[in-house]
């Protein structure tokens, strides 16, 4: 087996694969409008003025627009009740032209999170959060109808991979953000690099993103470990997979490490 040092160090250009992916969607929601009258609805809910919610907001909208896909933007304040909350949720269920619903996180320290993701529709819930669908995708043979924060679920209503840079050093290398997690996989896919077989590290272990993360990986037939403030000798593990996917909220953090140790 070749050492890590012996590796070549592969780079995948995430903004063009993004472009791609960009463009695929625009055609079918042009084909969905010709064909059906119909056009995709996503709904963007966010409480109070986080500026990295703000941001990752900012882009999920903008994304829509480039595509054509209707945007439905719900800003509430800080303060707002979780009752109220909830039932803005419920609106947007009852709403035949919202196919999508996203509730940025996280949402303030009053608001019960998990009940609130639990009051979206399990057909409109395009970030996977729902517990059954969190529990379809830790299931062997079982397949939710969206897969957790996503571009392949938010792909189907309308989200798409966004400004992604994965490097490789030495080995894959992936730096997840929290609306990509199956793009990590379809940028590897797209760049025709294998999962199946391939010794996975994620670095973090969020629900947001290192948990269900580490499911898709599983589900692609990786040998996954999960990395974690409390494991023992990280830098090892790190060292040996053949993909490490950072989702840890630092951002270069592995990949910081992996040039200090390879080059």
């Amino acid at each position: 087996m070749a050492s890590p040092s012996d590796r070549k160090a592969t780079i995948i250009d995430g903004k063009a694969i993004a472009q791609t992916i960009r463009s695929e969607i625009a055609d079918e929601v042009r084909h969905l409008s010709q064909k059906y009258g119909k056009v995709p609805g996503l709904a963007v809910v966010i409480v109070g003025n986080r500026k990295d919610s703000l941001s990752y907001v900012g882009m999920k909208r903008k994304a829509c627009a480039e595509v054509g896909i209707r945007s439905f933007d719900m800003n509430l304040p800080e303060e707002v009740l979780e009752s109220e909350l909830i039932s803005k949720v419920h609106e947007l269920n009852a709403n035949p032209d919202v196919h999508g619903i996203l509730v940025q996180l996280p949402l303030p320290k009053h608001i019960n999170e998990e009940k609130v993701l639990g009051e979206i529709s399990l057909e409109k819930d395009v970030d996977g959060f729902h517990p059954l669908n969190i529990g379809k995708l830790a299931m062997k043979g079982r397949e939710p109808l969206f897969q957790p924060c996503t571009p392949k679920a938010i792909l189907q209503c309308c989200q798409i991979l966004y400004d992604l840079a994965f490097v490789l050093f030495a080995k894959m290398v992936c730096n997840c953000f929290p609306f990509s997690l199956q793009g990590c996989l379809e940028l590897l896919s797209r760049s025709g690099v294998s999962v199946k077989g391939k010794n996975a590290v994620v670095v973090g272990r969020s629900n947001i993103v290192g948990l269900p993360v580490s499911l898709l990986l599983l589900k692609a037939d990786a040998t996954v470990t999960i990395v974690h403030s409390r494991t023992p000798d990280p830098e090892r593990l790190v060292r040996e997979a053949d993909i490490v996917i950072a989702a840890a909220g630092q951002a270069m953090m592995v990949i910081r490490f992996l040039v200090a140790q390879t080059f």
